[in-house]
């Protein structure tokens, strides 16, 4: 089951709006600084830690806000000042800053201090999914009493929070309008910058990506020059479990298959889900790859062959690379009936999308075993984020960076 779901966020959402008042009465009494503070809901990594590299190279103060053990020390190792985002020290930390930047919400550092900052939302990927303002899960609260009123406060309270937005990059104009509608923001604050997040997957050479992405995967276990990687990426379901987590016969046909194209599969669960993944036996050819093991999976994207997912952003990406993608989406009537999708599902997946693993399956061994049928599908993902990506020159974080100074924030101090 997932660890998390809009309907318990939002309880604790409404629990806290005394501290949300109390914050932001405290952000009126203090001062901002020149200081950048960041923050990832997925740890550090993501277009948050893109930024904060063209930031600091370029001699601003900044700091990192996080939120656990693990996060420190990940932030550590890359020489970035960290600060707990939790209690006064985060608290007085957001409230001083003068620019803070998140991916996934303001609760990505001290969510009761970003009243009055220079907000960056960086996003996390490009939504094929309905999101924000535009999903009716967003506003999502436990059957009570009152229960209406409490959806509409939390309508009216998300839309508030949009509002700190100054800016939002977007990988596109269709990208640019998903956002705007979802976070009801104008054209002046979501611009087609492109992505930080996805400048690893374009900036520098095939192979050095490649040698890049390889050191991260071998944290699984070893991984031959000549293997096969697939990535299987299933989306958050808001605390419903994954309706294709593999039964016992589905893993037998899986691991043969694997066997066969001498290849490994990846399961990279949603940070926020979690699911039985595992085949019921030991094998070498199925390796979990969660955000414990590796918080940003982007930067593994070279050395991943072939995607199998059902509805995350990864479709859009991973076409950066010409990767192809298996699309299995055993509930996708159910789930365009009660989250919804910008567009059709079909506009991204095809009609041919696997509606089980037995067809998943099929697809994935066809890839793996006639050059044409790869080449084919190589082509469609490409296709797909041509439409998607407006820039892949490795430059989308510099692009953000001059929008954000060229909205009034200064250069460092002794900068020229």
């Amino acid at each position: 089951m997932a660890s998390f779901s809009f309907g318990s966020g939002n309880v604790a959402k409404l629990l806290r709006l005394p501290l949300y008042a109390l914050g932001r009465l405290g952000t009126l009494l203090v001062p901002r600084s020149d200081t950048w503070v960041f923050g990832c809901g997925a740890g550090v990594g993501d277009g948050a830690l893109a930024l904060w590299r063209v930031a600091s190279a370029a001699g601003h103060r900044v700091v990192w806000l996080t939120s656990s053990a693990r996060e420190e020390a990940d932030a550590a190792a890359l020489g970035i000042r960290t600060v707990p985002k939790a209690g006064l020290r985060g608290w007085w930390a957001t409230a001083r800053a003068g620019v803070v930047v998140v991916t996934h919400g303001l609760g990505d550092v001290n969510r009761y201090a970003s009243s009055g900052a220079f907000v960056v939302q960086l996003w996390h990927g490009i939504p094929l999914k309905r999101i924000g303002l535009d999903s009716p899960v967003t506003a999502q609260v436990p059957r009570v009493p009152g229960a209406p009123l409490l959806r509409r406060l939390i309508r009216a309270a998300y839309r508030s929070a949009a509002q700190r937005i100054r800016l939002m990059p977007a990988a596109s104009d269709r990208a640019r309008g998903r956002l705007e509608s979802a976070f009801g923001l104008g054209d002046d604050r979501v611009l087609v910058t492109g992505e930080p997040r996805v400048d690893v997957l374009s900036a520098g050479t095939a192979s050095a990506r490649r040698d890049a992405a390889t050191t991260l995967l071998l944290r699984t276990g070893p991984l031959l020059p000549g293997q096969r990687a697939v990535l299987y990426a299933p989306t958050w379901r808001d605390g419903a479990p994954d309706p294709a987590v593999p039964t016992a016969d589905e893993w037998i046909r899986i691991v043969r298959l694997l066997e066969r194209h001498d290849a490994v599969l990846f399961v990279r669960s949603h940070p926020l889900g979690a699911g039985a993944y595992a085949p019921p036996w030991s094998s070498g050819r199925v390796r979990m790859l969660g955000a414990d093991v590796l918080p940003d999976v982007t930067p593994a994207l070279p050395r991943i062959d072939v995607l199998i997912t059902d509805y995350s952003s990864l479709a859009f990406d991973v076409g950066l690379l010409g990767m192809p993608v298996v699309y299995l989406a055993p509930d996708v009537e159910e789930y365009a009936r009660e989250r919804g999708f910008y567009g059709a599902y079909t506009e991204v997946a095809g009609a041919d999308h696997a509606v089980d693993w037995g067809g998943a399956c099929a697809q994935l061994d066809a890839l793996l075993g006639d050059p044409a049928v790869f080449t084919e599908r190589s082509e469609r993902s490409a296709t797909l984020s041509a439409h998607m990506h407006a820039h892949r020159d490795g430059r989308n974080t510099q692009r953000v960076y001059q929008a954000i100074r060229a909205r009034g924030i200064p250069a460092p101090k002794g900068a020229r």
